[in-house]
């Protein structure tokens, strides 16, 4: 969506600029005549014409779209209209996508749709349990506090992927190092020396030969290896369209030791924090359960939540029917059965949902306080291997001097 210049005037008089982000000349100019402007001329702003956005920058942000909610419940509270809002809050919104879907929702709005179906086309971006929310909001008549429940719920899960990166950083940082520093000295380290042994007529010993004809070999097998990488890039884009191979990659992740158990208390976790905060929100079981089975992120274990909406409409209690999907924990159904005998289901799963968070800080700080001294000993053996091979020629070229 470009950005266009516009010169307008004001009733007094006045003359001013405007650069104003919109899909078409048309919108620009409609825009600025509901705002009372004579509109002199308007044309693309070319100096914040910017390159097509990379895949990866096309979408939102978390703390962009926490902003915006944040300031919309603030508006909506102070008793701004829902249009005026969201035409406060998108001209000043930084992210140009984020911007550019605000636009779309803006005119939507404008054109008589309530704000719940503006964002329903739109919810590749913004997600089931987002819209669902608004949508109970507009039915309670009340949006602000129901968005309120919203972003509390945003930020728990939006803090929780921050935890899991910044834990997961620092260990692959230095795998990645180990793995360059290793690949530098075997490709051009070592050959340097063996041709200067050579000249010496010094036979090098066992493990320098070792390395040397590893480096032969890695270098032989490298056009091989990105034949493969190429290959591999190609067919991404068909493979993530395949569910069967999607559903056999879900289905590997769970027999990695020790990280199974971390995405079966993501998925439990999820699970229970979105169907509460539905719940919460004045939204049926029934209708909030499907929307809850979505949340959860391993598909795998979501095929297994597929009887779950069929099983309460047979009148089956929630922990039963839960108890089916294999990957619920006893713990968790007996806290959920007793959300249920206590009429605090909602209560008892945002409960559930705070415990398995918990546990899944644990196991990510485990692994981590585990996984830096082996990878630290690890790149401790191999520059010592490395330095073994350098240093032992050496002292056997010295020793045929004398």
């Amino acid at each position: 969506m470009p950005y266009f210049l516009c010169h307008l005037a004001t009733e007094d008089g006045h003359r001013l600029s405007q650069s104003f982000l919109a899909s078409s000349v048309e919108e620009c100019r409609r825009h600025f005549e509901r705002e009372g402007f004579c509109i002199l001329s308007i044309r693309k702003d070319w100096k914040k014409a910017s390159l097509p956005a990379l895949p990866f920058e096309k979408r939102v942000k978390d703390k962009d779209f926490i902003m915006f909610n944040q300031e919309l419940v603030a508006l909506l509270r102070a008793g701004y209209p829902i249009l005026k809002s969201l035409e406060l809050i998108t001209s000043r919104t930084k992210n140009i996508h984020l911007q550019e879907l605000l636009r779309k929702v803006e005119t939507d709005v404008r054109s008589g749709k309530a704000l719940s179906e503006s964002f329903a086309s739109l919810e590749k971006e913004f997600g089931k349990v987002y819209i669902a929310a608004l949508m109970a909001g507009e039915q309670s008549g009340n949006l602000p506090g129901t968005i309120g429940r919203y972003l509390d719920y945003a930020k728990v899960i939006s803090q929780t992927r921050s935890k899991i990166r910044a834990a997961l950083l620092y260990p692959t940082l230095l795998i990645v190092f180990a793995l360059v520093l290793m690949l530098i000295l075997v490709n051009f380290i070592l050959p340097r020396f063996a041709g200067f042994y050579s000249d010496f007529g010094a036979r090098l010993p066992r493990v320098t030969r070792l390395l040397i004809a590893a480096a032969g070999g890695l270098r032989q097998i490298t056009p091989f290896l990105l034949a493969v990488l190429v290959i591999l890039v190609l067919l991404l884009p068909r493979l993530k369209k395949n569910e069967k191979f999607h559903m056999l990659l879900e289905r590997a992740k769970l027999k990695i030791p020790y990280a199974n158990r971390i995405w079966v208390e993501t998925a439990i976790s999820l699970f229970s924090r979105t169907l509460s905060l539905l719940l919460e929100a004045g939204i049926t079981l029934l209708h909030g359960l499907p929307i809850a089975c979505q949340a959860v992120p391993n598909r795998y274990l979501r095929s297994g939540t597929r009887f779950l909406a069929e099983d309460i409409r047979s009148g089956e209690p929630l922990s039963e029917s839960l108890n089916k999907t294999r990957f619920f924990t006893p713990l968790a159904i007996d806290m959920i059965r007793i959300g249920e005998n206590s009429a605090n289901l909602h209560g008892m799963l945002k409960e559930v949902a705070d415990v398995y968070d918990q546990r899944i800080q644990a196991k990510i700080d485990a692994f981590v306080s585990l996984i830096e001294p082996i990878i630290i000993i690890a790149m401790g053996m191999i520059v010592a291997l490395m330095l073994l091979a350098v240093y032992l020629p050496i002292f056997n070229i010295i020793q045929i001097q004398r």
